[in-house]
């Protein structure tokens, strides 16, 4: 059953236009703002039909949170998270090698956000979390994600390990990223079905998580920083995956 949530930005508004404007129920603008890119939006708005309240910047700053909404709020219903038997069903329906990205613990929607726009950017087949401890598809994180959230497939899984025991059941190789493992990610094949599993911004790969997995790489880095921050390590990895899919020259 769909739920209502609350959006905000130009970029996601325009998202749920884009690929769910029957779901749009409403939309709430700043009157007082001038801004090209919203007024081609309101325009678009109106000729679908949705209803557009006029109001100010303090109502907007209160519905989407204090979050920075750029003039529009959207009341919209948001389709149920997928669960494992809909990622089986998925993968089920491809015709290439899976590229997944698992994101275990990540709590920031910023990150989240981040990352399920690189996601959509190399044509990852799905993102996974837990359901527990992991941040979902908040009103940030489709901020954030600039229509990603509505384009790549977002799974919630009860229990993370045995959805990864499941996947490699099916011959998906999963390559957990972890600083201080010798393997560089540009010495790991990630050309055939794969997942890469990334940990949470502070703690890394859960134990479980790190002993499911069947290679442990790293990102090799020269300067004084020990690591990078999740959705950053997770765009690297994914686009030197994305290079080697597509034959892409170093």
């Amino acid at each position: 059953m769909r739920q209502q949530q609350i959006i905000h930005g130009i970029h996601a508004v325009q998202a749920s236009l884009d690929y769910d404007r029957e779901h749009v129920l409403e939309v709430y603008r700043d009157k007082e703002r001038k801004d090209r890119r919203l007024e081609s939006l309101l325009t678009e708005l109106k000729q679908a039909g949705i209803e557009i309240h006029d109001s100010n910047r303090r109502e907007l700053d209160k519905l989407a949170a204090g979050e920075r909404h750029q003039g529009i709020v959207a009341r919209v219903l948001v389709p149920p998270t997928l669960g494992e038997k809909e990622l089986m069903a998925l993968l089920d329906g491809l015709e290439v090698p899976p590229l997944l990205l698992v994101l275990d613990g990540v709590t920031d929607p910023h990150n989240l956000g981040a990352c399920l726009r690189t996601a959509d950017a190399v044509g990852v087949h799905a993102v996974i979390t837990p359901k527990d401890n992991s941040v979902g598809l908040t009103a940030t994180a489709r901020k954030v994600s600039s229509g990603a959230a509505e384009t790549v497939p977002f799974v919630q899984v009860t229990n993370l390990t045995r959805c990864l025991k499941a996947l490699q059941e099916r011959g998906i190789w999963l390559a957990g990223l972890a600083g201080e493992e010798a393997g560089e990610i540009y010495q790991t094949d990630f050309s055939g079905p794969m997942a890469i599993v990334m940990g949470a911004e502070d703690k890394g790969l859960r134990r479980l998580t790190r002993e499911t997995c069947d290679l442990l790489v790293r990102i090799p880095m020269i300067g004084t920083v020990e690591s990078l921050n999740v959705s950053v390590a997770s765009a690297v990895t994914l686009y030197e995956a994305h290079r080697q899919r597509h034959n892409l020259g170093k």
